[in-house]
């Protein structure tokens, strides 16, 4: 019997180990553009070419061939303080016809700043009726945790994430509170009426999930329109969350992560009424850009989940069975680059986005 048992956890051992190495692809890497100052995040247009947003503040145009344009004109002012800047640049999903993007950014001043949405027409010089959208409430000082990722659901609902303000983190457990939070709204800047405190009795209305540390990696799954995200936890606690309407995911009652000084943040890694993670990282690996891959370019990762690791200067891979983390894998340390955001294109091939002030946009396509 002891042999038989030993027997089967080898085969599953074996079993285990070639599932991981039958998701393996043999990939290149391509330097699209670089000398880009701080580049935050990337969308792709339908012509072939790329927006790219600059924590600093600026939007620029650059061709499919890596031709960067001067910065775009029209870009609202921006809070450009510690982690404060452009945070993300997304387009419409009637983009091909309404040239409407979304840019997130921090608005304000080192005394009172929040995190905030503008809507606007993309021109051939730079952003045209460029209007406030939302701003989220209430304001904050400082210059820390502003969130600020945005996915755009099947229904054309807005998903923002938001920060706990980093001294403010009772807020993230406070449903009347927009910090430390998932919020929906509409794309008119209303609250979507489906979401779980739409009456604003027990929560602010636009309130999708809460208990929020700071949440920098946001995508949702077009085969199922699930949500997750990715958030930093403190010295340690990383997580990435499937992210449910009207759940609370824990911060800071709950966290395996532990303050800078070395003291508790809560003794509690887990309480009855909030989520657990799918995934943790202790100690910290700083998650950056996040994305699925769903495309044809690398089949073998169908499904798999695509996280920035900051610390380690590379991508993890998170292969996806039946909505389970089943094994980790570290790619692209050859770049020895902070990595800050990471996209799939419409082409299926892999974007990457180098953290500096003369950062790359990098593109992963297969070997040939």
């Amino acid at each position: 019997m002891i042999f038989r048992n030993r027997l089967i956890s080898l085969i599953i051992i074996l079993l285990a180990g070639f599932s991981s190495l039958s998701a393996r692809a043999e990939y290149q890497l391509e330097t699209v553009a670089e000398g880009l100052n701080l580049p935050w995040s990337i969308a792709f247009l339908p012509d072939g070419g790329y927006l790219v947003a600059t924590r600093p503040g600026e939007l620029l145009r650059i061709s499919e061939q890596g031709d960067v344009s001067a910065p775009l004109t029209g870009t609202p002012e921006t809070f450009v303080e510690s982690q404060g800047g452009y945070f993300d640049i997304m387009l419409d999903s009637q983009f091909a016809t309404n040239n409407l993007v979304y840019l997130s950014f921090a608005w304000g001043s080192i005394e009172e700043n929040a995190t905030r949405i503008v809507k606007a027409t993309l021109g051939d010089a730079g952003l045209e009726n460029v209007e406030v959208l939302f701003t989220v409430s209430p304001t904050k000082a400082g210059g820390a945790h502003y969130g600020g990722k945005m996915v755009q659901l099947a229904d054309g609902s807005i998903v923002l994430s938001t920060g706990d303000g980093f001294e403010y983190r009772e807020a993230a457990q406070d449903k009347f509170s927009q910090l430390g939070k998932i919020l929906r709204l509409n794309t008119d800047g209303s609250a979507h009426t489906d979401n779980p405190f739409a009456d604003g009795k027990s929560g602010n209305p636009f309130v999708w999930s809460y208990g929020h540390r700071n949440v920098q990696g946001l995508v949702v799954d077009r085969a199922s329109n699930k949500i997750y995200n990715h958030e930093h936890g403190p010295q340690g606690g990383d997580e990435i969350n499937y992210v449910e309407a009207g759940n609370n995911y824990g911060w800071p009652a709950i966290t395996y992560g532990i303050n800078y000084s070395g003291a508790f943040v809560s003794p509690f890694k887990e309480a009855p009424g909030m989520e657990q993670p799918l995934k943790y990282w202790t100690p910290s690996i700083a998650p950056s850009g996040f994305a699925i891959y769903q495309g044809d370019a690398f089949p073998a990762w169908q499904g798999d989940f695509f996280v920035g690791a900051l610390v380690n200067k590379e991508v993890r891979r998170l292969e996806m069975v039946d909505g389970k983390i089943v094994s980790e894998e570290a790619l692209f340390s050859e770049l020895n680059a902070r990595i800050r955001d990471v996209r799939v294109s419409p082409k299926g091939l892999i974007y990457l986005l180098t953290d500096s002030d003369s950062g790359k946009i990098v593109r992963v396509r297969p070997k040939t």
